[in-house]
């Protein structure tokens, strides 16, 4: 029986779902920049040619990164015998497809800068709702009053 992402979409909220530890893995910030610097560059990079393109990253997180993205397929590592030994990373083709997805979100997330500021500025303006007293009796027209929408 075939089906659509649309049907197989609930199955990734399920704990058991191996596309989770997938996702968990891609909706990491530093794999966002890895995936991106690779990406952008002009063939393979050196562990200290990428940790000074990601402003911010720690060797231990870069390390960690490249070994989850090696681990799922998206990266490929290849280590030459020279000494000191010389080892560069490039995006394998599935990389490169997750780096085509990670780009885009990247792009929507440049665009979206001003209109997200914006309502971050919004939201921290509102005053905060009063703690809410659980043994009270449940009024949602006052609860949806309490937080201003």
């Amino acid at each position: 029986m075939d089906t659509t992402p649309a049907d197989r979409w609930p199955l990734t909220h399920r704990r058991d779902c191996p596309s989770r530890t997938v996702i968990e893995v891609l909706a990491n910030k530093w794999t966002l920049y890895v995936l991106a610097a690779l990406r952008l560059s002009d063939g393979p990079m050196r562990f200290n040619e990428m940790r000074r393109a990601l402003d911010g990253i720690t060797q231990k997180m870069l390390t960690q990164t490249l070994r989850a993205l090696e681990r799922d397929g998206l990266v490929s590592r290849a280590v030459y015998p020279t000494v000191p030994p010389r080892v560069e990373y490039a995006l394998t083709p599935l990389g490169t497809e997750a780096g085509r997805l990670t780009g885009a979100i990247a792009d929507w997330a440049v665009a979206h800068v001003p209109d997200i500021f914006a309502a971050r500025e919004s939201f921290d303006s509102r005053p905060d709702p009063a703690p809410l007293d659980l043994d009270a009796p449940l009024d949602l027209d006052a609860r949806v009053k309490a937080y201003g929408r």
